[in-house]
């Protein structure tokens, strides 16, 4: 006799339905979204299906987007060379390129929920998200905040519902929202990069803001990918400190780091699905070798199993669409 049978909870879809322990929903994603100032859009060639989106084309895919259930959007701004500068501090202008997109989206959804990168390496001639030392090349931690706080204020004066700080610099998060409730935007929300490693899976995205750093690499300040525990003592500062939400980035090579946060704090935890892990899967799936949409699905299921609350993805439109059959 076997005494137990576990196939008899596979045996029709009925019952795989019934028992089954974690579910997807539109809801669940953020969409990045990228910006570029001329109207109409310009495909990402390391990127397959994603676009640097001009001020209409921005808004279609917010309707779109929309429409099919997800409601949260990331975005991230291509901004001209020619407004870059060491200080970042295009970063705070009022009339920049981020803040022009998140208005026009609150002037026409009432519905949609906008999340603003706070980092300066959009807006640094040096490509690095803390401001540089020109003798030394150092990116100099203390100075860095004093930028971040500007354009954290500026946000959230502009509209952007969630700040996410993705840094990587000690103490932001501290002076940020000491920074917010005084400016009385209590209401803001912050979900911190907390556990965001010097990571290969950057390169596509880099590709589409052409953000890459001028010199050097950032592991003085984005995390060794060697490390689990020092993720796990980052993300809890970063809850001592005022976030409402913590991220862990990237997502497939890291879902340990998301498994053991879970264990660790009650804060909704959010996953990065980066740009490299979505080519990956497209150019495998434009070879024939994989089947593109079962593997995005399956990729989206593993973070929720391993305890995300948020998958931030660029594969939130397809995802959804499959979602709504």
């Amino acid at each position: 006799m076997i005494p137990h049978r576990p196939r008899r909870l596979r045996s029709s879809p009925m019952i795989r339905e019934l028992v089954q322990e974690n579910h997807l929903r539109a809801s669940d994603f953020i969409a990045p979204l990228f910006l570029q100032s001329q109207e109409g859009s310009t495909p990402i060639a390391s990127m397959p299906g994603q676009s640097r989106l001009g001020p209409k084309a921005l808004l279609a895919e917010v309707r779109e987007l929309r429409d099919l259930g997800v409601k949260t959007i990331a975005l991230f701004p291509a901004i001209e060379e020619s407004k870059k500068n060491p200080q970042a501090s295009e970063a705070w202008n009022p009339n920049n390129l981020n803040f022009s997109a998140v208005k026009s989206i609150k002037d026409s959804f009432s519905d949609v929920l906008v999340m603003g990168d706070i980092a300066l390496d959009p807006y640094s001639s040096d490509g690095h998200d803390g401001i540089v030392d020109p003798k030394s090349g150092e990116i100099l931690n203390d100075e860095t905040l004093e930028a971040l706080i500007k354009q954290s204020l500026a946000s959230a004066k502009a509209g952007f519902d969630i700040l996410g700080p993705s840094d990587m610099m000690d103490g932001r998060i501290g002076v940020i929202r000491e920074a917010l409730e005084e400016s009385q935007f209590k209401n803001t929300l912050i979900m911190s990069y907390s556990a965001k490693y010097a990571s290969g899976f950057y390169g596509p995205f880099r590709d589409a803001l052409e953000s890459a750093p001028k010199k050097g690499d950032k592991k003085t300040y984005q995390m060794n990918p060697a490390n689990g525990a020092e993720a796990i003592r980052e993300a809890l500062l970063d809850e001592a400190e005022g976030a409402d939400i913590l991220m862990v980035k990237p997502g497939l090579p890291y879902l340990d780091i998301v498994y053991r946060l879970k264990s660790q704090t009650t804060l909704p935890i959010a996953v990065y699905n980066v740009s490299g892990e979505y080519a990956m899967v497209k150019a495998a799936s434009e070879r024939g070798w994989i089947d593109g949409e079962k593997v995005m699905m399956e990729s989206l299921m593993s973070f929720k199993r391993a305890g995300a609350d948020i998958i931030l993805t660029y594969f939130a439109k397809e995802a959804a669409r499959l979602l709504s059959r």
